[in-house]
């Protein structure tokens, strides 16, 4: 079992739950691999805090993830290890190509060190778990992953832990794909997609248990909206406990149970088919 409930030795240990991540087979990162990460806190570039209740916590290496394999194309890679990554949801595989070259790419489920992998862009390879090439190639109704939304931009769909999407059928220059939160959108056939489904899908179930693990994630305590001044944010104010008729939103108003925040105007919304479902707001439009 990944997640283990440990015997309530304390009120931190009773809430808690632990990941035992047992896929990891490396504990160290590949150096050569790695690169420093600066904390932000919350901040952009003219230092004005953009995100709320960030700062803090462990220091990180940021893993170099190939999500392209660009230059990687006809090369068979062995997979040499699995490891853990602070700075994703998932794990990660160490893959030792022929040449030579290392590279770091998101452990799909069933994967397993001496695991072989290719990348091919012109033509089919077998449909295995970890292959990466166009869409075109891939038969229609297996799971996919790391899926480029423009070609040789790399990979931005279904990235995280336990996500994946279904192919369903292509149609002319496009593919149709049934995403994770139910939304259905066509993307070009030219687009790399790597098959299977992103493994470590346990990591949804674990719990922290104590603020303190919060802390160690860089997660700083927030004050609820409705605790605040009226002038601090929409939903403060009033005597007593009062929310004011309106739903749960940020400080900037920004609705915070699943609106709709999808710029209309952008140019790939014609590909969406069917937009995801919300429980809030059904049948988003």
């Amino acid at each position: 079992m990944a997640i283990r409930v440990y015997k309530p030795t304390s009120p931190g240990r009773r809430n808690a739950s632990v990941n035992l991540n047992v896929e990891v087979t490396k504990t160290r990162p590949e150096k050569s691999l790695t690169r420093p990460l600066n904390k932000k806190g919350g901040r952009n570039n003219q230092g004005k805090i953009t995100v709320r209740g960030r700062g803090g916590g462990a220091k990180r290496l940021y893993r170099m993830i190939d999500f392209r394999r660009k230059d990687r194309d006809g090369i068979k890679g062995e997979v040499s290890a699995i490891e853990y990554d602070p700075n994703r949801s998932c794990h990660i595989a160490l893959v030792q190509y022929a040449d030579g070259v290392k590279r770091y790419i998101p452990a799909p489920n069933g994967i397993e060190v001496g695991t072989s992998i290719e990348c091919a862009r012109d033509h089919a390879i077998e449909p295995e778990v970890g292959n990466m090439m166009r869409i075109r190639y891939i038969p229609t109704g297996l799971d996919l992953h790391c899926i480029e939304l423009i070609p040789g931009r790399g990979a931005q769909l279904c990235r995280s832990a336990g996500s994946s999407a279904r192919l369903s059928n292509k149609e002319g220059r496009f593919a149709t794909l049934v995403l994770p939160s139910g939304e259905t959108r066509r993307v070009l056939l030219d687009c790399m997609a790597t098959l299977g489904v992103v493994g470590n899908s346990d990591h949804q179930h674990r719990r922290l248990g104590k603020a303190g693990i919060s802390r160690h994630l860089g997660r700083r305590p927030l004050s609820r909206g409705v605790a605040m001044s009226h002038h601090a944010h929409p939903l403060g104010g009033g005597e007593g406990r009062s929310k004011g008729g309106r739903p749960p939103c940020s400080k900037s108003g920004t609705l915070s149970k699943g609106g709709a925040t999808r710029d209309r105007k952008k140019a790939s919304t014609k590909l969406i088919i069917r937009r995801r479902y919300s429980k809030r707001f059904g049948q988003l439009k």
